[in-house]
């Protein structure tokens, strides 16, 4: 009997693979080449990383009327990053994020300069700010407040910059390991 294609080929009973995991608790199969991995750090990353990009998603969403915003949002969410980065190496977070971090720093560049000059085609100074209170039939009434477009666009360039950081500068620190660890041979 097979698997479903997710988990190991079952040779014997049922009884025999119980125990085997259905599904890798972290994306990437293996890490690069001298990148030691932990266990616990796999799993503890696995349970935190979601919490914590709620987390950044809230500070975005209450940044207008309580502390947080785009800028502080956008940090956390790319500590998340950084912990997905600490426990997988450049392999585990190129199979977390799939969108190139310049494609991210470029759309939030744009959505916050777009967001910072579209009162001047009204006739308002830039960067003035309109308040929505739309009805929603579950949610009651809301509260949107113009600036929260700006607050997005920053939160997506805050997060594409830690992304593209941890790219170029975590492929020299891989590749300095590398050649430390052939040349100790």
């Amino acid at each position: 009997m097979t698997g479903s294609g997710t988990g190991p080929v079952d040779n014997g009973s049922e009884w025999e693979s119980w125990d085997v995991p259905k599904q890798q608790w972290l994306r990437a199969e293996h890490g690069p080449p001298g990148w030691p991995r932990s266990l616990l750090l796999e799993v503890a990353v696995r349970v935190v990383f979601p919490t914590v990009l709620v987390l950044s998603l809230y500070l975005l969403f209450v940044g207008h009327y309580a502390p947080g915003g785009g800028f502080s949002g956008g940090l956390v969410a790319g500590l998340a990053f950084v912990l997905r980065y600490v426990a997988g190496g450049s392999v585990e977070l190129a199979a977390a994020v799939r969108i190139k971090p310049p494609a991210l720093i470029g759309t939030g560049l744009t959505v916050t300069v777009v967001t910072a000059l579209a009162p001047l085609a009204f006739g308002y100074p830039a960067l003035h700010s309109e308040q929505w209170h739309p009805h929603l039939p579950v949610l009651g009434e809301l509260s949107i407040v113009s600036s929260l477009f700006l607050d997005i666009g920053i939160y997506l360039l805050i997060v594409g910059l830690v992304l593209d950081l941890l790219r170029s500068l975590g492929a020299g620190i891989e590749t300095r390991d590398l050649e430390e660890e052939e040349a100790s041979r």
